[in-house]
């Protein structure tokens, strides 16, 4: 089995926790589904991340940066996101920034509206 069906494998298994009755809204509260768009592919990924709230913001840590290649979408100036949020979906600007021990957190700042399901991507 290779790492990318394991990898895959996985985080169907997450996105499945977060709609089961009763466990469902305490994953919620740490995972969400994010929707972006490839810098060089131009197609659209969507995938679990593991968060937490800071003031406006949700902080995404990335475990293995090195192994990941999601979260450059958001480096430099950083780029347009979609949370799959239970309230419904928000868009957001993300930046992902990599401190000095080479942790990387990505930074999302929500906008104002919500987006209806169909508009996400």
């Amino acid at each position: 089995m290779s790492a990318k069906s394991l990898v895959n494998g996985f985080n169907s298994g997450i996105v499945a926790l977060t709609k089961v009755p009763g466990l469902g809204p305490l994953m919620r509260k740490s995972f969400v589904e994010i929707t972006y768009v490839g810098r060089r592919s131009g197609k659209s990924f969507t995938t679990p991340v593991n968060f937490r709230r800071s003031g406006d913001s949700l902080v995404i840590g990335v475990a293995l940066p090195d192994r990941k290649k999601w979260w450059r979408n958001f480096t430099g100036d950083g780029g347009p996101i979609t949370l799959h949020l239970p309230g419904g979906d928000r868009r957001g600007h993300a930046l992902a920034q990599r401190d000095e021990r080479g942790r990387v957190t990505v930074r999302v700042r929500l906008e104002d509206s919500t987006v209806s399901p169909g508009n996400a991507d």
